[in-house]
């Protein structure tokens, strides 16, 4: 009996709930890089390296883990380009009886999901994504018979069931929102932090050359590639940004200079997007440097804002919206 697991590429996270109380001894995850999510918008070069190198470091970091995992890169003659025709060569490889899978985060992926159950007569169990503080239900219970579904609302309803940033039941700092405090414009004589660059080891040097050689038409380049790609780079980058940049987030979170592409944001959404980080951790790390009296209430309160309140309201206004929503 073995139960394949497919792992996509915005699911890279020890902590996934597909992965959760299974047997290591009876599954298999497979990874797989495809045509059909490389090719159906134009990515930019960096992106491409970004993911699939996290993608390939994940890998390795499963294995070592004590996962079988059974990966499919793009180069390889082999390769169907879908994940469906990927997930039907693996179920044939590893005679699978079963497959559990995280659900997806977009409409297009969950279409494919969906399928998956007529496509393939094993069982398929589709496990809900926890790695968001408010699940699908909990957003339409929160949306139904409002006349706006304003974001401001939304987000205090997530403090309160997060407790971040609460006394009590009331708000740190007496207020839920210090957006007027954030504001300020920058100078050009402040000394702001520049996020850290991580060299890019063989694995990323593998793919740096694969992306620039199968997509030189596309925009951007991945020469100058420093993004992490491993849970305990992105760690790193979380722990600079909370101690360099984190004190000033919120003063200028809406300045914008020429030339300067940094200023103080964290850098870390492509690392929580992924599954590298996890925003409700990073969320509480915030919260503790607030309450150590490291940043004030409006840094702490703005960046926690962007993560429960905007991310978590964003995701739930699509799927509330269904599929023909853009």
């Amino acid at each position: 009996m073995t139960t394949l697991i497919p792992v996509l590429g915005d699911q890279l996270s020890h902590a996934l709930s597909s992965l959760a109380g299974q047997d290591k001894k009876t599954c298999v995850v497979l990874m797989a890089e495809l045509d059909e999510e490389t090719t159906y918008v134009p990515h930019h070069k960096s992106k491409m390296a970004f993911i699939l190198s996290a993608m390939r470091h994940h890998a390795n970091d499963l294995r070592s883990a004590g996962w079988t995992v059974d990966y499919v890169k793009l180069t390889d003659p082999e390769n169907s380009g879908s994940f469906t025709g990927e997930l039907a060569r693996a179920m044939e490889r590893h005679s699978a009886s079963a497959i559990c899978v995280t659900e997806a985060g977009e409409w297009r992926v969950k279409a494919m999901l969906d399928s998956w159950a007529d496509r393939f007569d094993v069982p398929v169990e589709v496990r809900a994504d926890d790695r968001f503080l408010c699940d699908h239900a909990e957003f339409e219970s929160w949306a139904k018979d409002r006349k706006q579904l304003r974001m401001e609302y939304f987000y205090r309803d997530m403090r309160r069931k997060s407790k971040l940033l609460m006394d009590g039941d009331a708000p740190a700092g007496g207020q839920w929102n210090f957006d007027a405090e954030n504001r300020k414009p920058a100078k050009r004589d402040l000394a702001m932090p520049q996020p850290l660059h991580f060299a890019p080891d063989d694995i990323t040097q593998d793919v740096i050359h694969m992306v620039e050689a199968k997509f030189a038409t596309n925009m951007g380049q991945a020469a100058k590639f420093g993004f992490a790609v491993t849970r305990a780079d992105a760690l790193k980058q979380q722990a600079y940004f909370l101690k360099h940049a984190l004190p000033s987030f919120g003063d200028y979170q809406d300045a914008m200079l020429t030339g300067e592409p940094f200023l103080w944001h964290s850098i870390l959404s492509p690392y929580i997007n992924t599954g590298l980080l996890d925003p409700l951790e990073l969320c509480r790390a915030v919260e503790a440097q607030y309450q150590a009296g490291k940043v004030p209430i409006n840094a702490a309160e703005g960046f926690i804002r962007q993560v429960i309140g905007w991310r978590e309201y964003v995701r739930g206004i699509y799927w509330h919206a269904g599929p023909e929503y853009v």
